[in-house]
């Protein structure tokens, strides 16, 4: 499934207002890092993995390991827009009996890979699927990783990455969302990160920075990743925490959590004049 870039932005814009209409009806979760997110779930969903919804287990398909699961809104409401199931059950989001738990599940919904939520836990999984492919020779499959920033300040993780470097894990592809915030407040307060290229690049990754809300940018990363056969990529993409909600970007304070009814009005409201405004662009 593999859509124009302007069909690309309207999918980020409906994933966008899946995910407040989401953590409304729920009451609780995470709003920052989902919705800084969309933007690359809709280009990896509708241009880049090679998947399909009305075949979840496709031996053929790529596969996606959300490392920090707490983001999962942005991967429901993806694998909902994508037709893996029907929109309506977004709704039950941390309900009672949902497939919809606050981290992913994988036997509960298709198009879940793995199961997540302590951080760092995903890098792992990740290199052991793109390692088990490399050894059953699939060379078409691909592994993609996604992982917060936060996590970086794991151990777990660069265990992880130092392994795929040195078996030269070319079918692996790490996104950083690179936003910047985590519950506690700014990373670089927290536990600086940087430089985070020249750290890879020490683990032997072929390493990309893009802008995580420019499509074109992102799938030419993804692209370029698959170009590349002595070593694994990591594109850190710089998102904005809340993007498309003026009130809530770059406000760490929003990374755990949810709006309340005005102010999903709100920022519905401004959703959709966002999508207006797509509108006008490309008339």
């Amino acid at each position: 499934m593999k859509l124009s870039i302007n069909e690309i932005k309207y999918k980020a814009n409906d994933i966008r207002q899946d995910i407040v209409q989401m953590l409304l009806e729920a009451g609780s979760g995470h709003s920052a890092g989902p919705l800084g997110m969309a933007d690359i779930f809709a280009c990896l969903y509708f241009s880049v993995l090679n998947h399909d919804p009305k075949r979840p287990k496709l031996e053929e398909r790529d596969r996606l390991v959300l490392s920090c699961g707490h983001i999962c809104p942005v991967l429901y409401a993806s694998l909902a827009e994508a037709g893996y199931f029907m929109k309506d059950e977004l709704k039950t989001l941390r309900k009672f009996g949902t497939r919809l738990h606050g981290h992913p599940h994988n036997l509960s919904l298709p198009g879940i890979e793995t199961s997540s939520g302590p951080l760092a836990q995903g890098a792992s999984q990740a290199v052991g699927m793109a390692y088990g492919l490399y050894m059953d020779r699939k060379k078409s499959q691909r592994v993609y990783l996604i992982m917060s920033d936060g996590e970086q300040q794991e151990g777990q993780v660069w265990e992880a990455i130092m392994f795929a470097g040195k078996y030269k894990l070319h079918n692996l592809t790490a996104i950083i969302d690179r936003n910047n915030i985590q519950i506690d407040g700014y990373t670089e307060d927290v536990m600086p990160l940087d430089n985070l290229k020249a750290k890879y690049e020490a683990f032997n990754w072929h390493v990309l920075e893009v802008d995580g809300h420019n499509h074109q940018a992102i799938i030419n990363a993804c692209m370029e990743a698959k170009a590349i056969y002595e070593k694994p990529t990591v594109i850190i993409a710089h998102t904005i925490p809340g993007k498309g909600v003026d009130f809530m970007e770059g406000d760490f304070k929003w990374h755990g959590s949810p709006p309340n009814k005005e102010q999903a009005k709100v920022a519905l409201e401004e959703l959709r004049t966002l999508r207006g405004q797509i509108d006008s662009e490309h008339k």
